[in-house]
């Protein structure tokens, strides 16, 4: 298979990173196929498509042309047959728990076409937790794109033991045609490359918070002011949602049984009131 092949996408999840990888693909000529067992996360999904890319149509960053070819590939539906039953490429954007994955995968290895790669846009689990739930494990990997995936330009593919080279290249090469620039990890790795760098961060910024040795909001200007950071750990975790640096957290402790990996004490107050950030109104700081 080459990336010639790729006519169309399925996006599995239609929440902030799904809806968005959704319209990249429509933009850059693919049909896609967005589904979520939420239908007020797919009204909301087709809600934002239809406000942003006339948008950008006024803003002068995009062509009439070109938003009416996105809009017309672009569809929106809760039935998984009908959203990847003829998807050459699968991207995979639920949340972020192993079960529920490894049983998407199950069901996307019987409903789409046998030549179709399947990817998944987890930031911290390898495809390797959930290949060997489908019959081709030679066709899943990991293809991260970054939060918010219509404006970052990053996307780290990540080629596990059981991915094949043709599987790899393919992914990297679709990463191109949509706009992005790739990064190809030859090996699984917890976290893969950025979200590493950038947990070993926000560890130590909520060790400092919750210590009392610093405020959130002074541990953020200290990071944007003296390292140059464009957003401090604590403003970023808001707008990528604190639930989901929680079910990371979890996720991590359940497979290490390391308690030093269980989410922090100030992360957990969040989550227990359902202060999740950007998404709630409500962080670590509030949102109008």
């Amino acid at each position: 298979m080459k990336v010639e092949d790729i006519k169309q996408i399925c996006v599995i999840g239609a929440g902030n990173m799904g809806h968005q990888i959704a319209v990249c693909g429509a933009l850059a000529g693919y049909k896609v196929s967005c589904t979520d067992i939420s239908q007020d996360m797919l009204n909301k999904a087709e809600a934002f498509a239809n406000t942003y890319l006339p948008e950008r149509v006024a803003k002068g960053k995009l062509r009439q042309e070109q938003v009416d070819k996105a809009l017309a590939n672009l569809s929106f539906t809760k039935n998984l047959e009908e959203a990847a039953g003829a998807a050459d490429f699968v991207i995979e954007a639920a949340v972020e728990k192993i079960g529920i994955k490894r049983k998407l995968f199950a069901d996307l290895d019987r409903i789409t076409p046998p030549h179709a790669i399947l990817a998944t846009n987890s930031s911290f689990i390898v495809s390797s937790q959930v290949a060997d739930a489908t019959k081709r494990p030679d066709k899943v990997c990991n293809m991260h794109f970054f939060n918010p995936a219509l404006v970052m330009k990053l996307v780290e593919v990540v080629q596990g033991a059981h991915t094949s080279v043709e599987t790899a290249q393919v992914t990297m090469d679709l990463t191109a045609k949509l706009g992005k620039t790739g990064i190809l990890l030859k090996k699984e790795i917890y976290g893969f490359l950025v979200n590493r760098i950038l947990g070993a961060l926000n560890s130590e910024a909520l060790y400092l918070a919750d210590m009392g040795i610093a405020t959130t909001e002074e541990i953020d200007l200290a990071v944007t002011n003296a390292l140059g950071h464009p957003m401090g750990p604590f403003r970023l975790m808001d707008f990528t949602g604190i639930d989901l640096a929680y079910y990371i957290g979890m996720e991590r402790y359940q497979n290490t049984g390391d308690a030093t990996d269980k989410p922090s004490p100030l992360l957990v107050e969040k989550f227990t009131k359902g202060e999740y950030g950007v998404k709630a109104k409500k962080g670590f700081y509030l949102y109008e």
